[in-house]
């Protein structure tokens, strides 16, 4: 892309100004950042796999949309790194400003990236205490005790409560300061918490209602909680720089759930990525923006050397009908539609699962589902877990799948229990003597590299130390003020990185100045010889150390492989364990015929050609053939009667069956729970103080499903999309929206009609695009180079 800086809105039409530069990007100092911290990717991850990169559009304006959030500021290094590399693009991320200080300040501003505001940031302590004097009648009146609203508070700025019981406190925003003891806040504080803060009442139901309605006001001599203000953030000049970067060409890249989280599931998705979109728009409609969902996959995103997916899915163009809403005062639907392609298409590249029990069924699933023991390559990995993860959404109600759910659960916690991998079970098979013969060779391989780990392991022992108890206390933190987070896990892997870039240096320049004064004392016990300088030393230290430490990193890579498999091969070796473990192993190939056969019945019920799409070999079909490669057929096409999987959703429903260029439908029956979040009296008008990241997060008990219907895997339509049916005209508007419905639902059917004949006409059941790329989104091309490089 090109390097043009972002600016600011444009000066008007008779000042003779140019606009001034907001966020500039040098291209030189873009790469010379990533290509340095290139070095510290390749430290902390063993794999980072781009997949679908040839997606990317080469030219024009892109506006990348990544999720989930799991990774702190690790997330944007990887993404434009991966983008730098692979498609040779250069993108501006947008980060929250009070991230925009010390090293991360600086390294952002190197890569040009856009600083955001946000309410929850500048919010301070204001004084006296705050009430509802008439919680049941008037929820939206506060009112204060020594306050001083007009002096403190701000129209359209924000009050927050104080955070308790492990709980984040609430957040409003003002609509209107009645006096210095009065406001007005846009709607009513919900939940238990808050109303205890506001009112000190006892009659709160789980749910966050007053039971005795009959009582008014808060409790008898209550003077109120502490509380804080935050003033009104305009994002007028932050919109603008966004929609003229876009508008010239350039890259913007935004991760749209607002912030980072330890979650298996997506987060609603905050408005600002559709205003960004939809105004750009607006302003140049013939720009040829389009939009690109990156699904960040990570497998323990937080440990050393665990490994990353960055799949990019099929770019779309936002409708112009949309666009065209966004112009005529329709800016809500217009943006609660954009929303709900947005995160159709991020479902297409992400593994979404309610919890992370069922995320380790999955995961369980998925390698009894590979009966033949083969290494898959790690997108077909990630595609499989996807795969499975909404086959499970659809089925989870079914008898079959909660029995195997607890069979599956019941074999993980037997592996915990012998403190082994699902992979070591095969150790059983083995005979004794080979077990034997296997665990001695690998312990003194073991010896041998701990030559290499050991000397290593020491001198950089401390830097390993602190990055552990550092990360964690800022995961803590983290955790505690969060409404979102799990555990934190999030923030880990950036402070392990941030504290190893600051202790490292200091360690390796105090490992060298003692070897340099000890060469000065006594030549190093006369080992070093006269003539070589002291400032020969410290150069050789700067390349001794770290090289010691290198070579400690990938010795212990592999040592830690093999010490892990020690304990399997113990266990067979001994009588009683080892039979245990061949009960073990006979369990797993009960289960693994099960799922499979589960796969294999449910399947063919989702998608009627579903033997098309295998991903992974069936070594149970009568006849089959054991070469993987023939097994790994692409999708056919992106309907609900096309198959996409053993346990897939229609590409049709996640955006992904769409050519390039073309949109996600934009059927209502997929509005989720982004779109269902935009408060109803929010019309958008003006897009300043519409904030571009989370402001106000959900619950952590937060449901995935809601009564409106519309979720995953439903075709019904949500029950906002109709108006009541109290009126003549209520009814009259519900029969036309049936009507469009089924004139949809006829033509969705007559394209898939034609699919399918012309898939016919090729002769071999399945359709591609022109870029030999299935519609399910895996390269058969990728697979193969992976496969062959195995």
């Amino acid at each position: 892309m090109s390097g043009e800086p972002l600016v600011p809105a444009r000066q008007g039409a008779t000042s003779p100004s140019p606009a001034k530069e907001l966020y500039p990007m040098s291209k030189w100092k873009y790469d010379t950042f990533l290509w340095t911290m290139s070095v510290l990717v390749d430290l902390f991850f063993r794999e980072v796999h781009p997949r679908g990169s040839w997606k990317v559009p080469r030219h024009g304006p892109v506006l990348f949309v990544a999720a989930p959030h799991a990774n702190q500021f690790v997330d944007a290094l990887i993404l434009q790194r991966t983008l730098r590399m692979e498609a040779k693009r250069r993108v501006s991320l947008l980060i929250a400003q009070k991230s925009v200080h010390g090293f991360i300040g600086w390294a952002s501003r190197q890569v040009g990236s856009v600083p955001v505001g946000r309410a929850q940031d500048s919010a301070k302590p204001a004084q006296g205490t705050i009430y509802l004097p008439d919680p049941i009648n008037d929820p939206t009146l506060i009112r204060g005790i020594g306050t001083d609203f007009k002096k403190e508070a701000d129209v359209g700025g924000m009050l927050f409560l104080p955070s308790a019981e492990g709980q984040t406190g609430a957040s409003v925003d003002i609509a209107k300061i009645l006096g210095p003891n009065e406001l007005r806040i846009k709607r009513p504080f919900r939940g238990k918490l808050a109303l205890r803060q506001l009112t000190a009442r006892d009659d709160i139901d789980d749910n966050g209602n007053l039971t005795s309605v009959d009582v008014d006001g808060s409790k008898p001599g209550y003077e109120g909680t502490k509380y804080k203000l935050a003033p009104h953030i305009d994002q007028s000049k932050v919109y603008q720089a966004v929609f003229d970067r876009l508008k010239s060409g350039g890259c913007v890249g935004i991760f749209p759930e607002g912030g980072s989280h330890d979650r298996t599931e997506l987060l609603p998705l905050k408005a600002g990525v559709a205003i960004m979109a939809l105004g750009t728009l607006a302003e140049a409609p013939d720009c040829g923006l389009r939009i690109v969902p990156v699904g960040m996959n990570y497998f323990h995103a937080h440990k050393f050397r665990s490994r990353a997916v960055v799949e990019f899915g099929p770019p779309f163009e936002v409708p112009p009908k949309l666009v065209d809403m966004y112009k005529n005062n329709q800016r809500r639907d217009a943006i609660g539609q954009l929303l709900d392609m947005v995160h159709s298409s991020l479902h297409a590249v992400t593994v979404s699962t309610p919890d992370y029990d069922t995320l380790m069924v999955i995961q369980a699933a998925r390698r009894l589902y590979n009966p033949t023991g083969k290494k898959l390559p790690l997108p077909v990995v990630v595609e499989l877990n996807r795969r499975l993860a909404l086959g499970y959404e659809k089925y989870k109600n079914d008898p079959r799948i909660i029995k195997l759910k607890e069979s599956v659960t019941e074999y993980n916690k037997q592996l915990r229990y012998l403190n082994i991998r699902d992979h070591q079970v095969e150790y059983a098979k083995m005979s004794w003597f080979t077990v034997v013969f296997t665990f001695f060779y690998r312990l003194t391989k073991l010896v041998l590299l701990s030559a290499g780990v050991i000397p290593g392991l020491v001198l950089f022992a401390p830097v390993f130390i602190a990055t552990k108890y550092i990360s964690h206390q800022k995961a803590k933190t983290a955790l505690a003020a969060s409404s979102v987070k799990i555990q934190g896990k999030d923030v880990i892997a950036t402070w392990k990185l941030l504290v190893s870039m600051a202790f490292a240096p200091i360690l390796y320049n105090f490992y060298t100045g003692i070897t340099a004064y000890k060469v000065y004392q006594d030549r190093l016990g006369g080992r070093v010889p006269e003539w070589v300088p002291i400032w020969a030393v410290f150069l050789a230290g700067w390349v001794f150390f770290p090289a010691i430490t290198f070579a400690a990193l990938r010795f212990g890579e592999v040592g830690m492989d093999i010490l892990k498999s020690l304990r399997p091969l113990a266990l067979c070796i001994h009588p009683s364990s080892s039979y245990s473990i061949s009960q073990l192993r006979e369990r797993r190939a009960e289960l693994a015929r099960q799922v499979t056969d589960a796969i294999n019945t449910l399947g063919p019920e989702m998608f009627p050609d579903f033997e098309h799409t295998r991903l992974v070999f069936d070594a149970y079909a009568r006849g089959a053939t054991t070469d993987a490669s023939n097994a790994f057929l692409n999708n056919a096409a992106g309907s609900p009667t096309s198959p996409t999987g053993p346990t897939t959703h229609s590409r049709s429903h996640s955006g992904e069956s769409s050519p390039r260029g073309a949109s996600p439908t934009l059927s209502r029956r997929n509005t989720t729970q982004s779109s269902r979040a935009i408060p109803r009296n929010e019309s958008f008008s003006n897009i300043g103080q519409a904030p571009l990241f989370a402001t106000r997060p959900p619950s952590r008990s937060r449901s995935r499903s809601s009564s409106a219907g519309g979720g995953l895997g439903s075709a019904g339509f949500p029950i906002s999309g109709f108006t009541r049916l109290d009126s003549k005209e209520g009814f009259a508007a519900a029969n036309r929206k049936i009507r469009e419905a089924m004139r949809e639902r006829g033509e969705l059917r007559r394209r898939q009609s034609e699919k399918r004949r012309q898939s016919l006409v090729d002769g071999d059941g399945m359709t591609s695009d022109d870029e030999g790329e299935s519609l399910s989104g895996v390269s058969m091309g990728d697979y193969e180079e992976a496969r062959k490089a195995q």
